[in-house]
């Protein structure tokens, strides 16, 4: 049964009911939903219940007579025109999506929409729900950040790292580009723990990470608790010596803190060893996986903290450029 035909069943019965007009039955139940009912038809809207004045602060007679494509954010048109496609061709009879929508006030709305074909008068015609979600998808990406959120430091967990490398990763060697993995270490931190407790362990831990997470201002760097005492950065687009030269920026500034760590080998504070390992993608390179960066990454810190510690050492390597 319809979505019309539902709705003329629902209210056959309503004693003031125009029985003899079903548009005006149809608008009767609609007008007095909370979400937004369209009807649409030949890339127009037909009609646009009133909520979504309350919605999206649009006037609903600014959408009837157009396909309203400008409502969409740009980036989510796609969807709407695939699922546009695959209706009016009828691949399928109904679809939901999940698309951002720009209010009449710029701000956005994240909205779910029900798109069904439906048949009236021998005539097909596309009914919409739309409904807001924007709360609801609030608080997924609020659960998402926590799941990849490590709880002492506040820096990425260890899953959100193995999601960064890979994607920087793929993206290094789609465009043929450069990236970089810092890995770092704090200096005899077991040593520390025991002489300091682990609450003061915690605390800096905790005040190593909000140095680290300072140094980095880019979309492209991701810093991340990888276990323990060490942390890792993902450094998307940089080569070898632009890598170096943030490495010593962060040992510089974990030993500016000036935290006593009296029973530390190399120094009368603390202090981090740090490996760098940077790929280059080349037509030719023999590594071709993201887990040969980081093993060179832990390579070089092995080596730093064999060296003396409170130092950094690196690795390059050439990877293949196609994915």
């Amino acid at each position: 049964m319809g979505l019309r035909s539902m709705l003329r069943r629902l209210l056959r019965d309503e004693p003031n009911a125009a029985t003899d007009d079903p548009d005006a039955m149809f608008r009767r139940v609609v007008e007095k939903s909370a979400d937004v009912i369209c009807r649409f038809s030949h890339d127009q809207f037909l009609y646009v219940s009133p909520s979504v004045t309350k919605m999206f602060g649009w006037n609903p007679q600014e959408l009837v007579g157009n396909d309203g494509f400008w409502m969409i954010h740009e980036a989510d048109r796609p969807i709407i025109a695939e699922a546009r496609e695959r209706l009016v061709s009828g691949l399928q009879e109904q679809a939901v999506l999940q698309v951002r929508t720009i209010c009449s006030d710029g701000s956005l709305k994240w909205v779910e929409t029900t798109c069904r074909i439906e048949t009236i008068d021998d005539t097909s015609e596309v009914i919409l729900v739309m409904r807001d979600i924007s709360d609801r998808k609030r608080l997924e990406e609020e659960l998402s950040a926590l799941a990849s959120q490590d709880g002492l430091t506040g820096l990425a967990n260890r899953r959100a790292f193995d999601q960064a490398l890979d994607r920087t990763w793929r993206q290094t060697l789609r465009e043929g580009g450069e990236m970089a993995l810092v890995l770092m270490d704090v200096d005899c931190f077991k040593q520390f723990n025991d002489r300091y407790g682990h609450q003061a362990g915690d605390d800096c831990l905790r005040a190593v990470a909000d140095s680290i997470q300072a140094l980095l201002n880019r979309s492209t760097d991701l810093a991340c608790r990888y276990g323990g005492e060490e942390l890792v950065v993902v450094l998307g687009g940089t080569g070898l010596e632009p890598a170096l030269a943030i490495a010593e920026q962060m040992r510089a500034v974990v030993a500016s803190l000036q935290i006593p760590h009296q029973s530390s080998s190399c120094a009368d504070h603390l202090t981090i060893s740090i490996g760098v390992a940077a790929a280059v993608a080349r037509t030719g390179g023999s590594m071709n996986i993201p887990e040969g960066l980081l093993q060179a990454a832990d390579h070089a810190l092995y080596k730093a903290k064999n060296g003396g510690r409170n130092r950094v050492e690196h690795a390059i390597l050439i990877a293949s450029s196609n994915p």
